[in-house]
């Protein structure tokens, strides 16, 4: 309901229009208060951040968009409609009164432009980010300044230019054979760079293209663009000293969650237990309720998530019983225990009753 109500309607704005960061901020929060709250007017305690929920579901979230930064990819896709269809009614009326001498990529902001003009060039950011000229004929694409060098992050050049005098990518290319001219590219640039650049095939004769380099087709989406802007908030995050990276590991235990065959409500229970994230009596006491977090099946020891379905006497017993007694228990194999958690959850119901 989240994904297909609360953060579907305001995509139709967003495509157009840059949304406040408090606006952003509190649609997030309003979606938090709704999966911890289910009901209107109650304040449940929230046991994960929003940070991360919004992380994909392989990092351990729940694969919420983060409202702000999908609004950038949004506004990204704008732009690149702009470049790519030039001819359009809406590309020469921008063009004309915006930037008409020159691309839109050289687009700069100047005084009294519109709302929606300053929102588009919010955008033109994370394309910057993401594009990539595929080598033509070479002629007009800057050797230093263009990225042009298929790389992760930047694909522009990092060997240092010094005295070079060449600018241009068509002055590495041989005019005789309409190749590359390898032992001009090996002296000019780093040797990891100079193998990237001779493996690049030229086209002599077409014009450099623009393409979107997280496709392997050069297709733009607006998916593939909101991982880009995610991936530089959080490199930018790191940057400042934040904690901007993912504490998960990507791939790990989080995707065989999500593929267990059983009713979702067991995927999300499975999915708070692996962060510790239930109203168990640890938790509760950290949470600064006054509360004994002895072990109501066993009273013994402090009541968490490890000791209730592991180390408690009872949960012993049932993992003895079902053959999967281990230092540790495997997710494969958890979907057949479930039914000893269903039993040692009623136990302590049953005890507090």
């Amino acid at each position: 309901m989240i994904k297909v109500v609360a953060q579907a309607i305001p995509t139709f704005a967003m495509g157009c229009f840059d949304l406040s960061k408090s606006l952003c901020d509190q649609i997030g929060a309003m979606i938090c208060r709704f999966w911890w709250n289910h009901q209107e007017g109650k304040h449940k305690i929230h046991w994960l951040s929003k940070e991360q929920m919004l992380k994909p579901k392989e990092e351990g979230g729940l694969g919420f968009r983060d409202i702000h930064l999908f609004n950038l990819a949004m506004l990204a896709k704008q732009v690149w409609r702009l470049w790519q269809q030039p001819d359009s009614l809406c590309s020469r009326v921008l063009k004309a009164k915006y930037f008409p001498h020159t691309s839109v990529l050289e687009a700069k902001p100047k005084t009294g432009m519109s709302y929606t003009w300053r929102s588009i060039l919010g955008g033109l950011d994370v394309v910057k980010k993401g594009m990539i000229w595929r080598v033509g004929d070479g002629a007009g694409l800057n050797i230093w300044s263009d990225p042009w060098i298929p790389r992760e992050f930047s694909r522009r050049p990092r060997t240092p230019r010094g005295h070079i005098l060449l600018s241009e990518v068509a002055e590495l290319i041989d005019p005789y054979t309409g190749q590359w001219d390898v032992q001009l590219v090996r002296d000019t640039f780093w040797e990891e760079y100079a193998e990237l650049i001779l493996a690049l095939p030229v086209h002599q004769g077409r014009d450099n293209n623009l393409a979107w380099h997280y496709d392997k087709h050069g297709v733009f989406s607006v998916k593939s663009a909101y991982k880009v802007a995610r991936a530089d908030f959080l490199r930018n995050k790191s940057n400042f000293g934040q904690q901007g990276g993912s504490n998960c590991n990507p791939g790990g235990p989080w995707k065989n969650i999500w593929k267990l065959r059983c009713p979702n409500k067991i995927k999300h229970f499975l999915w708070r237990f692996a962060h510790n994230s239930h109203p168990l009596r640890c938790n509760l006491a950290r949470r600064g309720m006054k509360i004994c977090t002895r072990c109501p099946v066993c009273n013994h020891l402090g009541e968490d998530g490890g000791h209730l379905f592991f180390k408690c006497r009872v949960a012993k017993l049932l993992w003895r019983l079902l053959g999967m007694e281990a230092e540790r228990v495997e997710l494969a194999s958890i979907q057949t225990a479930l039914g000893a958690v269903e039993f040692i959850l009623k136990a302590r119901e049953h005890k507090n009753c």
